[in-house]
């Protein structure tokens, strides 16, 4: 049978080239066949090993250094920035009273009630400037001070105008102190509350960053104990010496960076939780409290310079305006002092707010009986019951407020100690734990490398 001729090598199709290996797959090859001596498969421990630790301690520095800048964001600049706006809003409903008491003295003013009004606008004033450097461009408070700064000449002027009338003796000066306090009650307070639910959002926002349990930190930490343990009992099983001194001094350290994490969390937490609960709850409610009063003060003032020209109709039943206001300022005023009794946990926080609660209930007999005056056609009567030098509603009002403040003062110095305990509850945590980190893994290296000495 004829033999068929050979193809030219030019002609013959050519040969399937081999698939070329990737470099992930050569490395898994290397390391593979490395792992199958034992110095390969130590080199692999120490290395796991070594990250294992390494991102323990880098993680712990990283959520600590987080935990810890926001606990002193709430003890120096949210809190603060809270109170500070807190203090714009009672500065300004303040001025508003001092205004309309200034007013119903007339030619009479005090020189001390014209100071009140020039301080409290001075105050707002300040803490505006302190509100707009610690606002964030575009931010809801930037607008809210910026409006805030935009209304207060409006305000100063117009309570200047009802001062020149009234002095001149113009009814005219009624109706723009009216008009002052319109622009006050209706535009300038909720832009300063509004200012200050923002402020109070961004100190929760602050407690809510700095209170978390870091639990990557504290998985790492556990994975990391678990892996030394597991290479120390492989030593222990394969050489039979019970201690490898580098890996007993890598977990120490492990040890003593997890329970100084633990612990120093644990404390650093409850102290801003206890900052948190008899502090900034006491506060928030013992400044609405004093703002209540103030409004109820300032209500009183303007029902005797309006003189039954504003009224309000509820339910069918038409009532003077500011007395209609005044009522429910005073509700406001019972239900923030009752809070803040039960929010008090000692004698001093306590006594101040019982004191403004006795001083309240004298407050509104006597308005009721200025009032009963004012009804009856006596304005002269009402007005001494309400601005006169001895037994008016004003030693009420003046009596309220002196103890309200008190009672911030020391729930201040409260929040000012434990949140300053649960800030310092994590000093130093972040750079410890990079540091006992480095040296635990250095510790877990030098272990494996003693072994390692013996294969030489």
């Amino acid at each position: 049978m004829p033999t068929r001729p050979a193809v030219p090598a030019q002609y013959r199709p050519p040969s399937p080239t081999a698939t070329r290996r990737t470099a992930f797959a050569e490395a898994v090859d290397r390391l593979r066949a490395a792992t199958t001596t034992e110095p390969g498969r130590l080199r692999l421990i120490g290395a796991v090993l070594a990250v294992l630790i390494v991102a323990f301690g880098a993680v712990t520095a990283w959520q600590m250094t987080d935990r810890a800048a926001a606990a002193d964001d709430v003890l120096h600049r949210s809190q603060p920035l809270s109170s500070g706006a807190a203090d714009i809003y009672r500065s300004l409903a303040d001025a508003n009273t001092a205004a309309s008491s200034g007013f119903l003295a007339g030619g009479q003013e005090t020189a001390a009630s014209r100071q009140r009004y020039e301080t409290d606008i001075r105050t707002a004033a300040a803490k505006l400037v302190t509100a707009a450097a610690n606002s964030e461009p575009g931010s809801p408070s930037e607008a809210a001070v910026t409006k805030l700064n935009k209304l207060l000449p409006e305000y100063k002027g117009l309570v200047e105008r009802a001062r020149v009338y009234n002095r001149q003796g113009y009814p005219v000066g009624g109706a723009y102190l009216r008009y002052a306090n319109e622009k006050m009650q209706q535009e300038m307070l909720p832009a300063a509350e509004d200012l200050y639910t923002k402020e109070n959002a961004r100190l929760s926002s602050d407690y809510a960053d700095a209170t978390p349990y870091p639990w990557a930190a504290i998985v790492l930490g556990l994975l990391a104990l678990a892996a030394l343990a597991w290479a120390q009992l492989r030593h222990y099983r394969r050489t039979n010496r019970v201690l490898n001194h580098g890996l007993v001094a890598a977990s120490a350290a492990t040890v003593v960076t997890l329970l100084w994490l633990v612990v120093g969390h644990t404390f650093a937490r409850a102290g801003l939780d206890d900052s948190y609960d008899h502090g900034v709850r006491s506060l928030n409610v013992l400044h609405d409290a004093r703002i209540a009063s103030l409004k109820a003060r300032g209500n009183e003032n303007l029902s005797l310079v309006a003189r039954g020209a504003e009224t309000v109709t509820v339910d069918g039943e038409t009532y003077d305006a500011y007395y209609y206001d005044f009522d429910k300022d005073m509700t406001a005023l019972g239900r923030g002092l009752t809070q803040a009794a039960a929010l008090a946990d000692d004698s001093a926080g306590s006594k101040p707010v019982q004191a403004a609660e006795g001083n309240m209930k004298v407050w509104k007999e006597r308005h009721t009986d200025a009032r009963t005056d004012d009804e009856n056609g006596d304005y002269q009567a009402a007005l001494d019951k309400v601005i006169g030098a001895k037994g008016a509603t004003a030693e009420c009002f003046d009596s309220v407020d002196t103890n309200l403040k008190n009672a911030l003062a020391h729930e201040e110095a409260e929040f000012q100690s434990r949140a300053t305990d649960g800030r310092d509850a994590m000093s130093g945590l972040p750079i410890g734990a990079a540091m006992l980190g480095v040296a635990a893994a250095s510790g877990a290296l030098f272990g494996i490398g003693r072994r390692l000495s013996e294969y030489r």
